[in-house]
């Protein structure tokens, strides 16, 4: 039985990125199990003030927890912090030609691990080349907004339908994970979802995540 994971997540959030570690490390050895990334915007344009909340937050929280998760990730250099509307945006692109997962995981490598400015088009549209996507046509899709309502439409979804509040967030069928997910965690959200089915979202607390305020 195929068990379906969406995982919502913000292209700028530390706790995603080291989350899509956990989550490809843990489950690099099975085949029945279907990753659907969901973009869930959170970030927003920083001022100084939030620059040094978040290298605070960084040396307290992300670093420890990236150190024991043996996962390579620095604070990115990049001023403003960029917001993920865009990214977010070229994601239903790349989903639209195929590339959804490979566009989750070189945007959040390129941003975390190579200090790249994934809130600028031509960043964004270099990537996208770089996973096998017609340049281009994505440059034109974002700077045309084709995919600005869908991105809005699954936002809506997200918070009405699946009560998505922080990220990351993990749902497989009536069972959710919030926060970095631990390989026990994710073992329990498979081993939930193979269970007959509930009519209610069993919610499982896990590591940190990051809320409206964000934590980036």
């Amino acid at each position: 039985m195929t068990v379906k994971i969406s995982v919502y997540s913000d292209y700028v959030c530390p706790l995603c990125f080291l989350t899509k570690q956990s989550l490809y490390e843990a489950l690099k050895e099975k085949d029945d199990i279907d990753i659907q990334w969901i973009p869930f915007e959170q970030s927003a344009q920083a001022d100084t003030l939030q620059k040094e909340e978040r290298i605070l937050y960084w040396k307290e929280t992300v670093y420890p927890l990236a150190e024991k998760m043996g996962v390579p990730i620095t604070l990115p250099d990049v001023t403003p912090y960029p917001n993920s509307r865009l990214a977010s945006e070229g994601y239903y692109f790349a989903k639209a030609h195929g590339k959804a997962r490979e566009y989750t995981d070189r945007l959040m490598d390129a941003f975390f691990q190579e200090q790249q400015n994934i809130g600028q088009v031509e960043v964004l549209s270099r990537l996208a080349a770089e996973i096998g996507l017609n340049q281009q046509a994505y440059e034109e899709a974002l700077k045309q907004r084709l995919y600005e309502e869908t991105h809005k439409n699954e936002l809506d979804r997200a918070h009405n339908e699946a009560n998505v509040t922080s990220v990351p967030a993990l749902i497989a069928g009536c069972t959710k994970l919030s926060g970095v997910p631990v390989k026990e965690a994710l073992e329990q959200l498979i081993n939930q979802e193979q269970k007959p089915k509930k009519k209610k979202v069993t919610l499982l607390m896990n590591g940190p995540s990051c809320g409206i305020n964000g934590c980036q």
